[in-house]
């Protein structure tokens, strides 16, 4: 398994439309075989950063996801609304293997 650590820096007056695009994504990831582990948007302290997590079986398997997924209406729409509404400055991506026993 490979877990997709994103670490968003965003724009804090656009909270409310990165939140949208976070909820645009969870069911796509899981559509293309994914666990989508959920969206962490600011609290306490920094109020320009968030997180996302998602798992995939294997790192090739991530790897169909992101060929399926440029071709995937849904997808392309989800990233022209975060292009249209400019809510993300900046992100990374890590990919981590976790231990679950």
């Amino acid at each position: 398994m490979v877990t997709c650590y994103l670490r968003y820096i965003i724009d804090p007056a656009k909270l409310k439309e990165f939140e949208h695009y976070g909820k645009l994504w969870i069911p796509l990831v899981n559509k293309f075989g994914g666990q989508h582990h959920g969206y962490f948007l600011p609290s306490e302290g920094a109020n320009n950063v968030a997180l996302a997590l998602f798992s995939f079986p294997s790192l090739a398997a991530y790897e169909q996801y992101r060929i399926q997924m440029m071709d995937d209406a849904e997808c392309q729409a989800a990233f022209r609304y975060a292009e249209e509404h400019k809510c993300i400055v900046s992100y990374e991506r890590i990919f981590f293997r976790p231990v679950m026993s």
